[in-house]
């Protein structure tokens, strides 16, 4: 079975975190995510070369890391509706109701560490249970 995984577990796999040991245990599952999830991981390293957490030659490093990685990158195109009425649904953003929408979809599970993502399904027990925090 596959299982759709968000940025915010991909960045642990290049950034040593809470967290980082249970992402990693993840890569020896099929994983799959939205094609946005680069685009989104490219943006927090951004951010941490913005805060001066890392080098931008780090930061590019980890990016080649993060599109080697083993994860198969899907087309939004399909999911773009659902993954709409889903965040006006939760009020919550579109790029996270992606993942969701991706997971609904291929009848799985979204592994995620945003808290907020986690907790905009919490009165939706039917999504409730396709959202879940990884594993600190």
């Amino acid at each position: 079975m596959s299982i759709v995984i968000d940025a915010s577990v991909a960045l642990k796999w290049v950034f040593e975190e809470p967290g980082t040991d249970a992402a990693l245990a993840l890569r020896g599952e099929q994983l799959i995510a939205p094609e946005i999830w680069l685009a989104e991981a490219a943006n927090a390293l951004w951010r941490h070369v913005r805060l001066g957490e890392t080098t931008a030659a780090e930061a590019l490093a980890r990016m080649g890391e993060l599109a080697e990685a083993p994860v198969a990158t899907l087309s939004i195109e399909p999911h773009v509706a659902r993954a709409l009425r889903l965040a006006t649904e939760l009020s919550h953003p579109v790029y996270d109701c992606l993942y969701l929408a991706l997971a609904l979809n291929y009848d799985t599970h979204v592994i995620t560490d945003d808290r907020r993502f986690a907790a905009a399904v919490t009165d939706r027990p039917d999504l409730a249970e396709r959202v879940k925090l990884l594993r600190n």
